[in-house]
């Protein structure tokens, strides 16, 4: 009896199957350098760009006005300019046909910037009101002081806090093992990274939709890799047992097996959100919900990677750093060696080394078996 490499199949056919043919945690160093990259380009991204906050956060005061036939954003965004001297934060629509408004985020104005940019706005565009007529009243300023958007800033940092918080005692406790409880942490700081990292460069708002959608995706993050982790516990329980097998090789069969699963659950988590992108946003023109959209667009697409490309990778280079996983992968690779210089695979033991010699029978089975 020799080890025989398996039949090589389709790559749909490997794909569904999980029978572990794609070598992803053997190849953890090029996986390793591609992470690595995404999160440099990532914190690049928040350290030369910045984030654009919504007043919400930082104060500032919303203009609101109806559409009156077509208007592109940037002549509203230059009447509003040249009314007050400085250019709008954001200027975004809401809602579509008749029901559609400009939604204007400036910074704080006074009563004379407010007198002068709703005759700007009512001269350049004649906003109606819901009774049909031209009317400067219909443009509507509601000012959001700088210490109600500190509050809103303060909140929102302890919500995600609590929610790292909770999130590493349920990990703590779920993986007893610190290796897979410091691989699921890296994992989850890795999505968090890369999809601010994503934020900073697009420039979008970060407005507490944005927040909710972060710590939505960070759940859907800690799902998967759960998943994919449960897979090798089943796997590698009992692998120091056997000479077969490494435990690298084990994670790579579990990481396999849930493979499709993984790529199912992200394809119907994706579905939904590219539609509140396209049909809310762009069709109907919800611009305030892009934020919410590309937040748990990104997470999703970088959770799935993660859990997959990166939480595994790490959690074997972690436990290959222990003794006991490195004396059993050199005695699974000594024992190949062995089989392939033509040792006879029956005279290799499966166990030889690794858990000592067999146990003596008991009393009671010695007597049964002189009967």
């Amino acid at each position: 009896m020799t080890l025989t490499a398996a039949p090589q199949h389709g790559f749909l056919s490997r794909l569904y199957t999980g029978t572990g043919a794609f070598a992803i945690v053997g190849r953890r160093r090029l996986w390793f350098g591609i992470t690595g990259v995404i999160v440099a380009v990532a914190i690049i991204g928040i350290i030369v760009r910045g984030f654009t906050l919504s007043i919400d956060f930082r104060g500032g005061t919303q203009v609101s006005f109806p559409v009156s036939g077509q208007v592109d954003t940037s002549q509203v965004t230059d009447v509003f300019t040249k009314a007050v001297g400085h250019a709008p934060e954001t200027v975004q629509t809401a809602g579509s046909g008749s029901t559609e408004t400009y939604q204007i985020a400036a910074a704080q104005l006074d009563n004379a910037q407010i007198s002068a940019a709703r005759s700007a706005l009512f001269d350049a565009f004649h906003p109606r009101d819901r009774g049909g007529a031209a009317s400067e009243s219909s443009i509507s300023f509601s000012d959001v002081s700088s210490t109600w958007g500190a509050q809103i800033t303060h909140k929102a940092l302890v919500a995600l806090i609590v929610f790292l918080v909770i999130v590493t005692a349920y990990i703590a406790l779920r993986f007893r093992e610190w290796a897979m409880a410091l691989a699921a942490l890296a994992s989850l700081f890795f999505d968090v990274v890369v999809t601010a990292g994503v934020y900073a460069w697009v420039g979008f708002e970060v407005s507490p939709a944005t927040v909710i959608g972060l710590l939505t995706i960070l759940g859907f993050s800690l799902y998967d890799t759960v998943v994919v982790f449960d897979k090798v516990e089943e796997n590698v329980r009992g692998v120091l047992h056997t000479t077969r097998r490494t435990y690298a090789e084990q994670a790579n069969l579990a990481v396999n097996q849930t493979l499709m699963r993984s790529i199912n659950t992200t394809v119907i988590s994706v579905l939904p959100v590219l539609s509140l992108m396209v049909i809310a946003a762009w069709m109907l023109g919800v611009g305030t919900l892009n934020d919410l959209g590309l937040v748990q667009l990104v997470g999703v697409i970088v959770g799935t990677y993660s859990s997959i490309f990166f939480a595994t990778p790490l959690l074997v280079a972690l436990k290959e750093q222990t003794p006991e996983i490195r004396r059993h992968t050199a005695k699974v690779l000594a024992r190949r060696a062995r089989v392939d210089a033509g040792e006879p695979a029956d005279a290799v033991p499966l166990v030889a080394e690794v858990t000592g010699p067999a146990p003596r029978p008991s009393t009671k089975r010695a007597r049964r078996a002189r009967r």
